[in-house]
């Protein structure tokens, strides 16, 4: 690339006179609400951090990237940044259409010129993109239960960048970077780049990469859309600036990315080199499993530990950023420091927190030793994750028509009500029918509608430190996938599946809906004519053949027991 990392890039947006005339114009434009992902992808496309895209993806380029990395004219690019839009908004849509580009207030943020129309083969967007079509890849889920089915392509008129109202003095675009390096004469930065909250290892990492570098450290967390189940990015913020005087000033800097990851490993990599360059980044960290998901659906990692980092190598070049690549740094305890792991001295002792121990230890309330992290940090992580018996949480349960869900969900709410401590909400399937869903019928549309409106009372509950129990039937894996994620967000979610045969519900069906039901006279019932999609990983499996209502409640306390959930 021919700018230096101080000289401006380009950007998308028009003049504010020119934007002032397009919002008045836009007013006779078809509109399209932007998802979270997308005002995302629209900020960076916008201000330059996509360069050198100029709107999202023509189908052209959407094929050229998930194939082989590479836009229509050749240029490196190994993300698709598409729109994805619902079918009832595309039908109405044919190239050659302006579309105006709205917040989720209304606010309007770009115009799009719809240059393409297509239906894309997910699937194999899935395979080319994350290596495998497995819904346990947050992505790939995502892509096939969340992202709309028809993608739309064009150039991008931006009018305004999308409103933040936090830590706004942290949020610098590409060209307010360049102009800072430009300003300190900083000619070589490494970038760092975050989605977790800075521990000690995180620090001794830095500081070797930025002095093997000879270069200026930038800290560049993202604080868009991260992985589900990642501390919430408030509270992330603040423990990077609890810790920033522990770094020096006149070499050290900090902005925030409001960049929404996809997780994708090796190819999220380099697309993080490409972003890192139109920031006026010159070297770029690349980790252990950098971006990487977990694990997938057999249990293994997605990815290789060093995978990422050899992608990057085989296109640094023409990234044009400088890879420094790191080991997994651990603490060895006879030197009282950090060392990468495959530097260890024979004969020492090494020490290691993982994220899953980390989690643990402030679930339950235990210390965390000062050698992992700063007291500020963890006082910051403390403050948004009490122990787990001060959080709120909820109990989702799932389970056929006269399985038995509401009549345990009413016993165990009075056991929790009876222990006391916690403000106790019960969502059962009829009555949120009746007070918050009474207009919807019960297509598959409707009933995802329901349980994600379950879902997200559950949520607020889950998040002010009360305990809902929810007991809708929620027949469909995704669906209850979608609340977890929005649960989870802000406090455990314990899944209790009420295993009970149809056989069993139909001779417990008072209403006698099962006999409606294979008379086909109700239409779309859950064991019948539609079907039923049991959970294959529940916290709890309970089949009530035989046991009474007070023995299953109690097999619930004794599960949240042993969460550490409430205390006995």
């Amino acid at each position: 690339m021919a700018l230096s990392n101080t000289a401006p890039i380009p950007e998308l947006y028009v003049s504010a006179e020119s934007a002032q005339k397009l919002k008045f114009e836009a007013g006779n434009l078809v509109s399209w609400d932007l998802t979270p992902r997308q005002i995302c992808d629209l900020e960076l496309l916008m201000n330059g951090g996509f360069y050198p895209l100029k709107g999202f993806l023509t189908e052209a380029d959407y094929d050229g990237v998930v194939d082989n990395m590479r836009l229509a004219d050749g240029a490196l690019w190994p993300m698709p940044i598409t729109l994805d839009v619902s079918e009832k908004f595309a039908d109405g849509i044919e190239p050659g259409t302006d579309i105006a580009l709205r917040d989720q207030e209304g606010v309007i943020l770009a115009i799009m010129s719809v240059s393409d129309k297509w239906v894309p083969n997910k699937a194999k967007e899935a395979e080319k993109v994350f290596g495998a079509d497995d819904l346990a890849h947050p992505a790939v889920n995502y892509l096939h239960n969340v992202a709309g089915p028809v993608y739309l392509g064009g150039p991008i008129t931006g009018i305004q960048q999308p409103m933040h109202y936090d830590f706004k003095a942290r949020r610098e675009t590409p060209n307010e970077l360049r102009a800072y390096f430009r300003k300190m004469g900083w000619r070589k930065v490494v970038a760092f780049q975050t989605r977790n909250p800075l521990h000690r290892a995180h620090q001794e990492l830095t500081f070797r990469a930025a002095r093997e570098a000879e270069a200026n450290l930038v800290i560049h967390p993202v604080v868009g859309m991260t992985k589900p189940g990642d501390v919430d990015h408030f509270t992330r913020v603040r423990c990077y600036e609890a810790v920033l005087d522990k770094y020096p000033q006149s070499t050290t800097h900090m902005s925030l990315l409001n960049l929404a990851m996809r997780m994708a490993g090796p190819r999220e990599a380099v697309w993080h080199g490409l972003i890192r360059r139109n920031h006026g980044m010159t070297h770029f960290i690349v980790g252990r499993d950098h971006a990487g998901p977990g694990k997938n659906s057999q249990g293994k990692d997605f990815y290789g530990p060093y995978d990422a980092q050899e992608l990057f190598k085989q296109h640094e070049e023409e990234i044009g950023v400088t890879m420094v690549d790191f080991k997994h740094m651990v603490y060895v305890q006879e030197k009282a420091q950090y060392y990468p792991a495959n530097e260890v001295p024979e004969g020492c002792t090494v020490l290691d927190i993982s994220g899953t121990e980390l989690r643990r230890r402030l679930r339950e309330g235990l210390e965390i030793p000062e050698w992992f992290s700063f007291p500020e940090v963890v006082a910051e992580l403390r403050r948004t994750s009490p122990p787990r018996a001060k959080q709120g949480f909820t109990v989702f349960f799932t389970g056929l028509s006269c399985s038995g869900k509401s009549t345990i969900a009413n016993a165990l709410m009075v056991k929790l009500m009876e222990m006391g401590g916690r403000p106790v909400t019960l969502l059962d399937g009829d009555v949120v029918r009746k007070h918050l869903s009474s207009e919807l019928g019960f297509s598959k549309e409707h009933r995802d509608i329901n349980i994600k409106r379950i879902g997200y009372v559950a949520s607020e509950i889950t998040k002010n430190g009360g305990i809902a129990i929810c007991a809708p039937i929620a027949p469909y894996t995704a669906t209850r996938r979608a609340v977890r994620e929005m649960i989870e967000a802000y406090g455990a979610f314990i899944e209790v599946y009420v295993a009970t045969s149809v056989e069993e519900c139909e001779k417990r069906d008072r209403k006698g809906l099962y006999k409606l039901a294979r008379e086909g006279k109700i239409k779309e019932f859950t064991g019948i004519s539609d079907p039923y999609e049991a959970p294959e990983k529940p916290e709890l499996k309970l089949d009530t053949e035989g046991l009474d209502v007070d023995y299953c409640a109690q097999q619930v306390i004794l599960k949240l027991e042993a969460m550490g959930l409430i205390k006995a």
